[in-house]
């Protein structure tokens, strides 16, 4: 594994809009965003980066291209199954992946990247309640299984990994976060465990973050534990589609692109993934040298 001089964390000023998740930089100091230092180094597997002027834009592109791998699965396929994120980098690409036109939503089966731990559906900040709302109820899924992180996380891990051992993914929708995390797997992360998913402690960069995005009041309610679907599982899909807006992600986006592969940027192991698209809006991309943009 190559090395990586591990983020140092300092406070950043954003003030968040009236639209949960989404922020804007201003007075109020609500997270704390990573700095990294990142020596360009030759990936093994360049990813296929598209940029589109602002969020929505990219959301539409990412959802057409996930849109055309799920139409090629299943016209080879008689079932196949596909993963969900969630979070404020997912609003524009499930809302343009759930209009799009010729697709037999019967034969595909969702899983669910992650969730927090002790935290009721009915919560705003429930991953289970946001898909339910932005993607389960929107098309006819033939099943989605959700993470169930209320009451028993150990055998809900175990649970839903057996639920997804039968299954080939076709494309996995994710995202990046402020500290390079991908799903919960924040740095530094677990690269070598083979189990489908994990329980995590959130660093405070994640907890800040997700602070920051409105989804909770105080930094003492946002959870300190969820289940996260393990890294080396995430790469086992067929194809990634990952979208990453905002301006408060480009160094992140940077460091994964650029930087070596480490725990620390744990986004930067899907370079060792030979079929990644990564989908960015213009702020997001501020960072990126010029080769890649």
């Amino acid at each position: 594994m190559r090395e990586w001089e591990r983020p140092a964390f300092t406070r950043s000023d954003r003030n968040t809009n009236p639209e949960r998740g989404r922020s804007t930089w201003g007075k109020a100091s609500l997270s704390t965003t990573p700095h990294f230092h990142i020596p360009t180094i030759p990936t093994p597997f360049p990813m296929q980066i598209h940029i589109s002027p602002d969020a929505e834009a990219m959301g539409r592109a990412a959802a057409t291209a996930g849109a055309k791998i799920i139409r090629e699965a299943l016209a080879v396929r008689n079932e196949i199954a596909i993963i969900v994120a969630t979070g404020s980098s997912q609003f524009e690409v499930l809302n343009a992946l759930t209009a799009e036109p010729d697709i037999d939503w019967s034969r595909v089966t969702g899983f669910h990247l992650d969730e927090y731990i002790g935290l009721p559906m009915s919560h705003p900040a429930s991953f289970r309640g946001y898909l339910r709302d932005r993607f389960v109820e929107k098309v006819p899924l033939k099943a989605f299984h959700y993470i169930d992180a209320e009451t028993d996380p150990e055998g809900e891990c175990q649970r839903v990994g057996d639920a997804l051992a039968g299954h080939t993914v076709a494309v996995a929708f994710i995202g990046i976060g402020e500290n390079a995390h991908i799903a919960f797997n924040d740095p530094p992360a677990d690269f070598d465990t083979t189990e489908p998913y994990l329980i995590v402690e959130l660093d405070e960069a994640c907890r800040r973050q997700q602070l920051g995005e409105g989804w909770f009041p105080t930094l003492d309610d946002v959870p300190t534990r969820a289940i996260s679907m393990s890294v080396r599982k995430i790469l086992e899909s067929e194809r990634i589609i990952c979208s990453v807006p905002d301006q408060r992600k480009a160094a992140a986006v940077a460091a994964a692109v650029t930087g070596p592969i480490t725990p620390e940027v744990p986004a930067s192991i899907l370079q060792d993934h030979p079929a990644t698209e990564l989908f960015l809006d213009d702020a997001a991309a501020t960072e990126l040298p010029p080769e890649h943009r």
